[in-house]
């Protein structure tokens, strides 16, 4: 069976890697394959530098899929890949897949030491596969890439990030036991632990929707959520705490849930008493309700 392959890292599934899908099976009628690498590269090969993800490999997977791939090919990634030459990363991974197509962005490199690349790739392929380079989607004359996105959550701009995504920013764990002040303070919150590898927008409070991920069907409800450690209670873990509005009543104690952020309200503040904190969460519960509406 003959494919059309699409290769590279596709963190976060933006809009710029769901063009290179649409692109890759445009005019053809062949399965779309779509290799991916699993941990990120930069993460063996440069530890130090290892950037945060936007989602992890499930949900990247199911992204691909939404977006068109009809098989997603996760390569492990390691020092034994890192090693191979270019010509043997063809004939392990791509000739196998008896591809007719391969479509990469034009910044694609591969194999050791990043010595291949699409003019590399096109020779190898010549008379046995097509290769066709694809420009990096923009948004406001800013490139569509993963490293600006998390610039843009780095700084709270969820809206921003969402633009280059085409959709709200998700961040999705399960609910783990908090300090439980929320539900005294008469906010009760579903906390998610924010393992040390994923990325999450700045300490502060968002708009934004909640939706349980084990009940299928779920709608979303309307969230004011928190992001960071509590300084007001001396925090240290950082967490992502969210409080669906006008819910008291929900047990969301070891479910997954998703977590999509709409619109930043405020950053984040160390309050000098609870009355002055309750407070502020009811100003930012009101504000989080006129954004949803």
């Amino acid at each position: 069976m003959q494919t059309v392959v699409v290769i590279g890292n596709f963190d976060g599934v933006h809009r710029g890697h769901r063009r290179v899908l649409a692109e890759a099976v445009r005019d053809v009628d062949h399965p779309l394959v779509v290799i991916t690498f699993w941990p990120h590269p930069v993460t063996v090969l440069r530890p130090e530098s290892a950037p945060k993800l936007l989602s992890d490999l499930h949900t990247r997977i199911e992204l691909l899929k939404e977006a068109g791939a009809h098989e997603v090919r996760v390569i492990r990634f390691n020092e034994a890949v890192a090693a191979m030459s270019p010509h043997d990363f063809i004939d392990r991974f791509l000739l196998p897949l008896n591809p007719v197509r391969v479509v990469v962005g034009e910044n694609f490199r591969f194999g050791h030491a990043a010595a291949g690349d699409v003019q590399f790739l096109a020779e190898v392929g010549e008379g046995r596969f097509d290769v066709i380079p694809l420009p990096l989607e923009s948004v406001r004359d800013e490139i569509s890439c993963s490293t600006r996105i998390r610039e843009l959550l780095a700084v709270g701009d969820v809206a921003g990030a969402a633009e280059h995504l085409e959709r709200p920013f998700r961040f999705r764990g399960v609910v783990v036991l908090g300090d439980q002040r929320g539900r005294d303070l008469g906010y009760p919150t579903a906390n998610q632990s924010v393992p040390v590898d994923m990325a999450v927008p700045a300490d502060g409070v968002y708009a934004g929707w909640v939706t349980r991920l084990d009940e299928p069907g779920a709608m979303p409800m309307a969230a004011a959520i928190s992001v960071g450690s509590n300084p007001t209670f001396d925090g240290s873990d950082r967490r992502v705490e969210s409080y669906v509005i006008d819910r008291t009543d929900l047990e969301l104690y070891g479910a997954e849930i998703a977590v999509d952020f709409v619109q930043r309200l405020r950053g984040q503040v160390r309050f000098s008493d609870v009355d002055e904190l309750v407070l502020q969460m009811g100003r930012d519960v009101e504000q989080a309700r006129r954004v949803l509406s």
